[in-house]
């Protein structure tokens, strides 16, 4: 019983920094820019499913989710790794 206790709190922190991770994720840089190099290695994307409103980044998240079919984590990742380095 206390293990499954554990197991209740490990799975509920972990959630948690998942969400923050989400909430936090903020685009930096020249977003043109970056979504042109999504648009090149990912083609099913359109420029209405990268447009981007400081602030909205969860609705961008969301249509990219959607369109490539993948979980937040895995787009927030996707993205990043167009970011510049230094931000």
């Amino acid at each position: 019983m206390l293990y499954n206790y554990l197991l209740i709190i490990q799975t509920k922190k972990m959630k948690n920094t998942d969400n923050k991770s989400n909430e936090n994720f903020k685009i930096s840089g020249d977003w043109d820019k970056q979504a042109k190099q999504l648009k090149e290695k990912y083609v099913q994307l359109t420029d209405a499913d990268l447009k981007f409103e400081t602030g909205k980044e969860s609705e961008l998240l969301k249509r990219v989710e959607t369109k490539l079919n993948k979980k937040r984590e895995e787009v927030i990742n996707i993205i990043s790794k167009v970011q510049p380095l230094n931000n």
